[in-house]
């Protein structure tokens, strides 16, 4: 698990075996395939007819698919899956569910065949300071930061940085960052959306979990300062928090691997934190100088 104040940190884990590779079958290895492409169908509210069509095939064969009176190939399963956008993990659950051999493996970040990506990382993390980045798992887990970043946790709990670092939990508990998020109500809505989004896409249930988890948090009772700004004059959703530094801002973006193979790097993101205003830029560089 990465630690905040060192520039990267690898874990080491993942369940994965000696060499660093492990093949992952869902938990619904056992479930009827036919069943599961229908629940991601609808999950992405397509219509069977839409669907079919999609994928250049006719309504009844996908409806013998889904209701297991025909068993597909392990070629026209794939494509179905990727037209479905299904999670890498998922992908393989698919597979073994209709009797196929997992095909994407899970390898932690200190693999030596992950080396490219993991100095792509890396790079993103180092070159990004002295403003902020991170790198979380796909349950919000923090896997690496950098040195940016340790300025902004003063003062929060010490159970909440134990890993696993949850960056959400760390957000929105009240022990957290949340006393000294300007615009609470209007951050903690755009997380919320975003982990709904993740949920929706991912049908994660350890996702569904977390989100009942921070639903039971103390919500802002009254608008905060910096949530009654004219919507017209913001181009994205604000963080504004309180540090020993002053009131700084950030405007956030997050980057993904394109075109992965592998579940690990096809659930890393990066979060990058920007300047959203010139006073933020220069207490940063200070803080870094």
């Amino acid at each position: 698990m990465g630690s905040v104040g060192r520039a990267v940190d690898y874990p080491t884990g993942n369940g994965a075996p000696a060499e660093g590779c492990a093949i992952v079958m869902g938990m619904n290895a056992t479930r009827p395939v036919g069943g599961l492409l229908r629940e991601w169908r609808q999950r992405r509210r397509m219509s069977q007819l839409d669907f079919a069509v999609e994928a250049e095939i006719s309504s009844k064969h996908l409806s013998f698919i889904e209701t297991g009176r025909s068993r597909p190939s392990r070629d026209m399963l794939l494509r179905l899956a990727e037209l479905l956008e299904v999670p890498l993990r998922e992908r393989n659950t698919l597979l073994v569910a209709a009797g196929f051999a997992p095909l994407f493996a899970e390898r932690s970040l200190d693999d030596p065949t992950l080396q490219s990506a993991r100095e792509a990382m890396e790079l993103v993390l180092k070159g990004h300071e002295p403003f902020p980045a991170l790198a979380i798992d796909r349950h919000w887990n923090l896997l690496a930061a950098n040195r940016a970043v340790g300025p902004l946790l003063s003062g929060v709990a010490a159970e909440l940085l134990r890993p696993p670092m949850n960056v959400l939990r760390l957000s929105l508990h009240p022990d957290g960052l949340a006393p000294r998020i300007v615009n609470l109500a209007q951050w903690r809505a755009h997380l919320f959306a975003r982990l709904r989004r993740q949920i929706e896409i991912s049908a994660d249930t350890a996702l569904i979990a977390l989100l009942e988890e921070l639903g039971r948090y103390p919500a802002p009772a009254v608008k905060t300062r910096g949530a009654d700004a004219d919507p017209g004059n913001l181009f994205v959703v604000p963080l504004t928090i309180a540090t020993p530094a002053g009131v700084l801002s950030f405007i956030s973006t997050t980057t993904v691997f394109g075109t992965p193979i592998d579940i690990t790097l096809s659930e890393l993101a990066l979060e990058t934190f920007f300047p959203a205003d010139a006073a933020t830029s220069a207490a940063l560089r200070q803080l870094s100088s």
